[in-house]
């Protein structure tokens, strides 16, 4: 071997040992700046509070009772077949809401639903609260009909209605803003959730109505639940029913729509009426639960128990769910009374209880819907009509003193609820209360009810002033 080839490969080797030591060196020094911890330097983000300037306390009502295909010329003219009565309550010392009516060019005449605004005051926001009825006892119509009046949402969902053969029913949208608003009503029936071409962008003009059959949107669906989703300004939406037995009608009912699903749902003051053994329900099942998991398989758990007792009336019944497809529950025989209807779920779901007074001529039928959660003192309006009551739920885990009072604050009656307990208090039909439950999670339903006529809503918490929000620049 030449001294050239020598000195070649010991310069070979020496530039692998020397970029051998120089890898290691690189992996030790990675491995030990990942173990070791590095000098850091934390800077808070500027973070500024601000509270939002209180809104107007607006609320929209459902309007008149609906009618279509009276006149044989233009069978599809729409018209007012009864006029609404709405009750209307401020606080004490408070100013009374400016009154106006919405425009409503589906309709003949034109003639839409009241909105009530209560401008804020001392930057806080204003209470009020309204509820209006109305009565109908034409030969094609008849039944009596109560709901709350409440303010417009972006998103919302409608548990009731049907589009089976002898509904009439209606979806009703009110925007009492000022700008128009788009809204997109997606159905959810026996094939899943669908937006049929009479749900798609639906154009509702600021300061008006619009009313869209429900047999156009889901024809033939017997449980349908309707998602409602407004652009450009929230909406109040709102399923006007009524039904007709082989051309006897067998009642009415308007009905509101709930905010969002739930896990835990609680339907207060589902009034049972004398059935035809005047002890309780007989025949056909009057008491129906429609419950929907929008969008995942769940299981729920229906629960019904006497107002004031805390044993279930009947044996809770599990109901399995599929994504998307609602499912309805016929409830057993009950006694005549007041009940709460307990939904509990694995997942969020959305329900309401459909009863009837029977099934025979001068009938009626009623929605009743998942009450939210009060925390603070609320008003709620009584509108006009047959004998109410209001049904309270302790829905805290703790003991609460819930007091009713009239909106002039005389004080009505005193509860000692316990956790999960319940009662009830006889309430007057055209005046206006205030529910307070000292701070507790408590839950409120009303509740009115004659021999042939039924209706109820939840009452919902007053608006509370927008709280602070948290600005990073």
């Amino acid at each position: 071997m030449s001294d050239r080839r020598i000195f070649r490969w010991a310069t070979t080797s020496a530039r692998l040992l020397v970029g051998a030591a120089v890898a290691v060196g690189v992996v030790f020094a990675v491995v030990t700046a990942v173990h070791v911890p590095w000098p850091t330097l934390v800077r808070e983000p500027v973070a500024i509070a601000a509270t939002p300037p209180p809104a107007a306390t607006t609320l929209v009502c459902a309007g008149g009772v609906l009618v279509q295909g009276r006149d044989a010329a233009d069978a599809a003219r729409l018209e007012v077949a009864a006029p609404q009565s709405v009750t209307v309550g401020v606080p004490p010392g408070s100013p009374e809401p400016e009154a106006t009516r919405l425009a409503a060019p589906d309709v003949a005449q034109g003639e839409g639903p009241a909105a009530y605004t209560l401008l804020p005051e001392a930057g806080s926001m204003m209470d009020a609260a309204a509820a209006g009825s109305a009565t109908v006892t034409d030969d094609d119509l008849t039944g009596f009909a109560a709901t709350a009046c409440r303010p417009a949402l972006t998103e919302s969902w409608l548990v009731t209605g049907s589009a089976s053969v002898g509904a009439a029913d209606f979806v009703v949208l009110a925007n009492p803003g000022t700008s128009t608003a788009t809204v997109q009503l997606t159905v959810y029936g026996a094939n899943g959730p669908v937006v049929p071409p009479g749900g798609a962008d639906v154009v509702v003009a600021a300061g008006a109505q619009r009313v869209v059959p429900l047999s156009g949107l889901a024809l033939g669906e017997s449980s349908p639940v309707i998602r409602v989703n407004a652009e450009g300004a929230p909406v109040q939406a709102f399923v006007q029913s009524s039904l007709t037995r082989v051309l006897v009608p067998g009642g009415i009912d308007q009905a509101g729509a709930i905010a969002s699903a739930d896990e835990i749902l609680t339907i207060a003051g589902v009034s049972i009426v004398a059935g035809a053994d005047d002890t309780g329900t007989t025949g056909e099942a009057p008491t129906v639960v429609r419950v929907l998991s929008p969008t995942e398989a769940a299981q729920a758990t229906l629960t019904v128990r006497r107002v004031g007792d805390d044993e279930p009336a009947i044996d809770p019944q599990t109901v399995p769910l599929e994504a998307g497809l609602p499912t309805e529950v016929g409830i057993g025989s009950l006694p005549v009374g007041q009940y709460i209807v307990d939904v509990i779920a694995e997942a969020p779901v959305v329900a309401g209880v459909w009863q009837a007074t029977g099934f025979g001529e001068d009938s009626d039928f009623g929605w009743y819907l998942p009450s939210p959660a009060l925390t603070v003192p609320s008003l709620v309006s009584v509108p006009s009509g047959p004998s109410a009551t209001l049904t309270l739920v302790n829905a805290d885990e703790s003991p609460a003193l819930v007091t009713v009072s009239d909106a002039g604050g005389e004080e009505i009656e005193t509860l000692d609820l316990a956790p999960g307990a319940s009662d009830s208090v006889r309430v007057r039909s055209g005046r206006s209360y205030v529910v307070d439950g000292g701070g507790a999670k408590v839950l409120a339903g009303v509740s009115m009810t004659a021999t042939n006529a039924l209706a109820g809503f939840p009452v919902w918490p007053a608006d509370a002033a927008a709280p602070p929000i948290t600005i990073y620049p």
